[in-house]
Protein backbone atom coordinates (compact mmCIF):
# COMPACT_ATOMS: atom_id res chain seq x y z
CA UNK A 1 0.00 0.00 0.00
CA UNK A 2 1.71 3.18 -1.23
CA UNK A 3 -0.66 5.56 0.51
CA UNK A 4 -3.76 5.09 2.64
CA UNK A 5 -5.48 7.83 0.62
CA UNK A 6 -5.33 5.62 -2.46
CA UNK A 7 -6.87 2.68 -0.58
CA UNK A 8 -9.23 4.31 1.90
CA UNK A 9 -11.60 1.35 2.06
CA UNK A 10 -8.83 -1.10 2.97
CA UNK A 11 -7.42 1.37 5.49
CA UNK A 12 -10.72 1.91 7.31
CA UNK A 13 -11.65 -1.79 7.24
CA UNK A 14 -8.40 -2.64 8.99
CA UNK A 15 -8.33 0.40 11.30
CA UNK A 16 -12.01 0.59 12.29
CA UNK A 17 -12.09 -2.37 14.74
CA UNK A 18 -9.14 -1.00 16.69
CA UNK A 19 -10.51 2.53 16.66
CA UNK A 20 -13.93 1.36 17.90
CA UNK A 21 -12.31 -0.75 20.61
CA UNK A 22 -10.18 2.16 21.85
CA UNK A 23 -13.15 4.51 21.71
CA UNK A 24 -15.59 2.27 23.60
CA UNK A 25 -13.30 0.70 26.16
CA UNK A 26 -10.61 3.37 26.68
CA UNK A 27 -11.40 6.92 25.58
CA UNK A 28 -15.07 7.08 26.62
CA UNK A 29 -14.49 5.49 30.07
CA UNK A 30 -11.48 7.75 30.52
CA UNK A 31 -13.57 10.79 29.64
CA UNK A 32 -16.24 9.73 32.15
CA UNK A 33 -13.66 9.36 34.93
CA UNK A 34 -12.16 12.74 34.04
CA UNK A 35 -15.64 14.28 34.22
CA UNK A 36 -16.08 12.78 37.68
CA UNK A 37 -12.75 14.28 38.77
CA UNK A 38 -14.21 17.77 38.31
CA UNK A 39 -17.56 16.86 39.86
CA UNK A 40 -19.16 16.82 43.29
CA UNK A 41 -21.17 14.28 45.22
CA UNK A 42 -24.74 15.47 45.66
CA UNK A 43 -25.97 12.30 47.37
CA UNK A 44 -24.80 8.79 48.14
CA UNK A 45 -25.03 7.70 44.50
CA UNK A 46 -25.39 10.97 42.53
CA UNK A 47 -22.53 13.01 41.09
CA UNK A 48 -22.90 16.44 39.50
CA UNK A 49 -20.29 17.66 37.02
CA UNK A 50 -19.64 21.23 38.20
CA UNK A 51 -16.12 21.87 36.89
CA UNK A 52 -14.74 22.24 40.40
CA UNK A 53 -11.07 21.71 41.14
CA UNK A 54 -11.65 20.98 44.82
CA UNK A 55 -10.87 17.31 44.37
CA UNK A 56 -7.46 18.13 42.89
CA UNK A 57 -6.79 20.68 45.64
CA UNK A 58 -7.65 18.03 48.23
CA UNK A 59 -5.15 15.68 46.56
CA UNK A 60 -2.35 18.04 47.59
CA UNK A 61 -3.06 17.66 51.30
CA UNK A 62 -0.02 16.53 53.26
CA UNK A 63 -1.35 13.06 54.01
CA UNK A 64 -1.93 12.28 50.32
CA UNK A 65 1.34 13.86 49.18
CA UNK A 66 3.14 11.65 51.68
CA UNK A 67 1.45 8.54 50.28
CA UNK A 68 2.18 9.61 46.70
CA UNK A 69 5.84 10.17 47.54
CA UNK A 70 5.97 6.79 49.29
CA UNK A 71 4.44 5.16 46.22
CA UNK A 72 7.02 6.83 43.98
CA UNK A 73 10.06 5.76 45.99
CA UNK A 74 8.79 2.19 46.46
CA UNK A 75 8.23 2.01 42.69
CA UNK A 76 11.69 3.47 42.01
CA UNK A 77 13.41 0.99 44.35
CA UNK A 78 11.41 -1.94 42.95
CA UNK A 79 12.22 -0.88 39.37
CA UNK A 80 15.92 -0.57 40.20
CA UNK A 81 15.96 -4.04 41.77
CA UNK A 82 14.12 -5.43 38.72
CA UNK A 83 16.71 -3.89 36.41
CA UNK A 84 19.64 -5.15 38.49
CA UNK A 85 18.29 -8.71 38.42
CA UNK A 86 16.80 -8.75 34.92
CA UNK A 87 19.85 -7.39 33.07
CA UNK A 88 22.17 -10.34 33.81
CA UNK A 89 19.26 -12.76 33.23
CA UNK A 90 18.58 -11.27 29.78
CA UNK A 91 22.31 -11.18 29.04
CA UNK A 92 22.71 -14.80 30.07
CA UNK A 93 19.78 -15.91 27.89
CA UNK A 94 21.17 -14.08 24.85
CA UNK A 95 24.64 -15.60 25.26
CA UNK A 96 23.38 -19.10 26.05
CA UNK A 97 23.36 -21.88 23.42
CA UNK A 98 20.62 -21.38 20.83
CA UNK A 99 18.88 -24.64 21.74
CA UNK A 100 18.42 -23.46 25.36
CA UNK A 101 17.01 -20.00 24.64
CA UNK A 102 13.36 -21.00 24.03
CA UNK A 103 13.33 -22.98 27.29
CA UNK A 104 14.92 -20.13 29.27
CA UNK A 105 12.46 -17.61 27.81
CA UNK A 106 9.64 -19.99 28.73
CA UNK A 107 10.84 -19.92 32.34
CA UNK A 108 10.72 -16.12 32.26
CA UNK A 109 7.15 -15.90 30.97
CA UNK A 110 5.88 -18.92 32.94
CA UNK A 111 4.52 -16.73 35.80
CA UNK A 112 2.11 -15.16 33.30
CA UNK A 113 0.30 -18.50 33.18
CA UNK A 114 -0.69 -18.17 36.84
CA UNK A 115 -3.18 -15.62 38.15
CA UNK A 116 -1.64 -12.62 39.89
CA UNK A 117 -3.79 -13.16 42.98
CA UNK A 118 -2.60 -16.76 43.35
CA UNK A 119 1.04 -15.73 42.96
CA UNK A 120 0.66 -13.06 45.61
CA UNK A 121 -0.98 -15.46 48.05
CA UNK A 122 1.92 -17.84 47.39
CA UNK A 123 4.29 -15.12 48.61
CA UNK A 124 2.21 -14.80 51.77
CA UNK A 125 2.70 -18.52 52.38
CA UNK A 126 6.45 -18.01 51.95
CA UNK A 127 6.87 -14.89 54.11
CA UNK A 128 4.38 -15.33 56.95
CA UNK A 129 5.61 -15.96 60.49
CA UNK A 130 5.08 -19.73 60.21
CA UNK A 131 5.83 -19.78 56.51
CA UNK A 132 8.30 -21.56 54.26
CA UNK A 133 11.14 -19.07 54.69
CA UNK A 134 10.92 -18.94 58.47
CA UNK A 135 10.71 -22.74 58.65
CA UNK A 136 13.87 -22.97 56.52
CA UNK A 137 15.72 -20.43 58.65
CA UNK A 138 14.65 -22.24 61.81
CA UNK A 139 15.93 -25.53 60.39
CA UNK A 140 19.30 -23.94 59.56
CA UNK A 141 19.37 -22.31 63.01
CA UNK A 142 18.91 -25.66 64.72
CA UNK A 143 21.31 -27.38 62.31
CA UNK A 144 24.06 -24.95 63.35
CA UNK A 145 23.22 -25.59 67.05
CA UNK A 146 22.47 -21.90 67.50
CA UNK A 147 19.46 -22.86 69.60
CA UNK A 148 21.88 -24.16 72.23
CA UNK A 149 24.29 -21.24 72.00
CA UNK A 150 21.89 -18.30 71.60
CA UNK A 151 18.42 -19.64 72.21
CA UNK A 152 15.35 -20.71 70.24
CA UNK A 153 14.85 -19.22 66.81
CA UNK A 154 12.57 -16.19 66.73
CA UNK A 155 10.52 -16.00 63.51
CA UNK A 156 11.16 -12.91 61.40
CA UNK A 157 8.32 -10.50 60.66
CA UNK A 158 8.63 -10.51 56.88
CA UNK A 159 5.08 -9.50 56.00
CA UNK A 160 3.18 -6.21 56.20
CA UNK A 161 6.07 -3.83 55.58
CA UNK A 162 7.68 -1.95 52.71
CA UNK A 163 10.23 -4.71 52.12
CA UNK A 164 7.53 -7.28 51.47
CA UNK A 165 5.85 -4.92 49.00
CA UNK A 166 9.13 -4.35 47.13
CA UNK A 167 9.81 -8.09 46.92
CA UNK A 168 6.25 -8.68 45.70
CA UNK A 169 6.55 -5.95 43.07
CA UNK A 170 9.84 -7.35 41.79
CA UNK A 171 8.38 -10.85 41.66
CA UNK A 172 5.30 -9.73 39.73
CA UNK A 173 6.92 -7.36 37.22
CA UNK A 174 10.26 -9.08 36.57
CA UNK A 175 9.20 -10.56 33.18
CA UNK A 176 8.24 -7.08 31.94
CA UNK A 177 11.85 -6.01 32.50
CA UNK A 178 13.54 -9.13 31.14
CA UNK A 179 11.73 -9.30 27.80
CA UNK A 180 12.57 -5.81 26.41
CA UNK A 181 16.14 -6.20 27.64
CA UNK A 182 16.41 -9.56 25.91
CA UNK A 183 15.03 -8.12 22.67
CA UNK A 184 17.62 -5.32 22.73
CA UNK A 185 20.62 -7.40 23.80
CA UNK A 186 19.84 -10.04 21.19
CA UNK A 187 20.26 -7.40 18.45
CA UNK A 188 23.52 -6.18 19.95
CA UNK A 189 26.44 -6.29 17.53
CA UNK A 190 29.01 -8.26 19.50
CA UNK A 191 31.84 -7.00 17.32
CA UNK A 192 31.69 -3.73 19.31
CA UNK A 193 32.38 -5.64 22.51
CA UNK A 194 35.23 -7.56 20.90
CA UNK A 195 36.73 -4.34 19.53
CA UNK A 196 36.58 -2.69 22.94
CA UNK A 197 38.34 -5.63 24.59
CA UNK A 198 40.93 -5.83 21.79
CA UNK A 199 41.72 -2.15 22.28
CA UNK A 200 42.60 -2.79 25.92
CA UNK A 201 39.42 -1.91 27.77
CA UNK A 202 38.57 -4.03 30.78
CA UNK A 203 35.38 -6.05 31.09
CA UNK A 204 33.84 -3.42 33.38
CA UNK A 205 34.89 -0.54 31.11
CA UNK A 206 33.43 -2.35 28.11
CA UNK A 207 30.22 -3.01 29.97
CA UNK A 208 29.62 0.57 31.11
CA UNK A 209 31.04 2.36 28.04
CA UNK A 210 29.81 0.09 25.25
CA UNK A 211 27.21 -2.46 26.36
CA UNK A 212 25.02 -0.21 28.51
CA UNK A 213 24.78 2.67 25.97
CA UNK A 214 23.98 0.25 23.13
CA UNK A 215 21.25 -1.46 25.17
CA UNK A 216 19.82 1.78 26.58
CA UNK A 217 16.59 1.54 24.48
CA UNK A 218 15.77 -1.78 26.15
CA UNK A 219 16.63 -0.38 29.58
CA UNK A 220 14.36 2.64 29.09
CA UNK A 221 11.53 0.51 27.70
CA UNK A 222 11.80 -1.92 30.61
CA UNK A 223 11.78 0.89 33.16
CA UNK A 224 8.66 2.42 31.60
CA UNK A 225 6.87 -0.96 31.38
CA UNK A 226 7.64 -1.68 35.03
CA UNK A 227 7.55 1.68 36.81
CA UNK A 228 4.20 2.94 35.50
CA UNK A 229 2.07 -0.08 36.53
CA UNK A 230 3.98 -0.31 39.83
CA UNK A 231 2.96 3.25 40.65
CA UNK A 232 -0.74 2.39 40.46
CA UNK A 233 -0.55 -1.14 41.88
CA UNK A 234 -2.96 -1.84 44.74
CA UNK A 235 -3.22 -5.65 45.04
CA UNK A 236 0.37 -6.38 46.11
CA UNK A 237 0.55 -3.55 48.71
CA UNK A 238 -2.85 -4.55 50.04
CA UNK A 239 -1.97 -8.22 50.55
CA UNK A 240 1.73 -7.99 51.42
CA UNK A 241 1.92 -4.54 52.99
CA UNK A 242 -1.35 -4.25 54.86
CA UNK A 243 -1.89 -0.98 56.69
CA UNK A 244 1.86 -0.45 57.09
CA UNK A 245 2.64 -0.01 53.38
CA UNK A 246 -0.31 1.82 51.85
CA UNK A 247 0.31 3.13 48.34
CA UNK A 248 -1.69 5.59 46.29
CA UNK A 249 -3.36 2.73 44.41
CA UNK A 250 -4.88 1.53 47.69
CA UNK A 251 -6.19 5.02 48.45
CA UNK A 252 -7.80 5.25 45.00
CA UNK A 253 -9.37 1.81 45.42
CA UNK A 254 -10.80 2.79 48.80
CA UNK A 255 -12.33 5.96 47.34
CA UNK A 256 -14.22 3.95 44.73
CA UNK A 257 -15.27 1.19 47.16
CA UNK A 258 -15.49 1.76 50.90
CA UNK A 259 -15.44 5.58 50.93
CA UNK A 260 -17.79 5.85 47.91
CA UNK A 261 -16.13 9.13 46.93
CA UNK A 262 -15.77 8.65 43.19
CA UNK A 263 -14.91 12.28 42.32
CA UNK A 264 -11.92 12.30 44.67
CA UNK A 265 -10.82 8.84 43.52
CA UNK A 266 -11.03 10.01 39.90
CA UNK A 267 -8.96 13.09 40.72
CA UNK A 268 -6.26 10.97 42.36
CA UNK A 269 -6.28 8.63 39.35
CA UNK A 270 -5.81 11.47 36.89
CA UNK A 271 -3.16 13.05 39.10
CA UNK A 272 -1.12 9.88 38.67
CA UNK A 273 -1.82 9.97 34.95
CA UNK A 274 -0.64 13.58 34.71
CA UNK A 275 2.59 12.64 36.49
CA UNK A 276 3.07 9.69 34.13
CA UNK A 277 2.47 11.83 31.04
CA UNK A 278 4.91 14.44 32.35
CA UNK A 279 7.58 11.77 32.89
CA UNK A 280 7.03 10.36 29.38
CA UNK A 281 7.16 13.84 27.87
CA UNK A 282 10.40 14.58 29.73
CA UNK A 283 11.88 11.31 28.54
CA UNK A 284 10.91 12.10 24.92
CA UNK A 285 12.37 15.60 25.22
CA UNK A 286 15.67 14.32 26.64
CA UNK A 287 15.89 11.60 23.97
CA UNK A 288 15.28 14.18 21.24
CA UNK A 289 18.00 16.44 22.67
CA UNK A 290 20.42 13.52 22.84
CA UNK A 291 19.69 12.50 19.23
CA UNK A 292 20.05 16.12 18.17
CA UNK A 293 23.40 16.37 19.89
CA UNK A 294 24.61 13.16 18.27
CA UNK A 295 23.42 14.39 14.89
CA UNK A 296 25.37 17.58 15.31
Amino acid sequence: MESWKQNKVVFWVTALPGVVWLLLFFLIPLALIWGMSVGEKTSIIDIEITGTLDNYVRSFQAVYLKIIWKSIWISIVSTAVCLAIAYPIAFGICFSPARWRPFLLLLVILPFWINLLIRTYALIAVFRTRGTLNFTLEWLWDLAFLDRLIGPYQPLELLYNNGAVIVGMVYVFMPFMVLPLYATIERLDRSYLEASLDLGASQWRTFFSVTVPLTMPGIVSGIILVFIPMLGMFLVPDLLGGTNAIMIGNVITDQFKSANDWPFGAALSFLLMYVTFAALALRAFVSARIRGGVGV
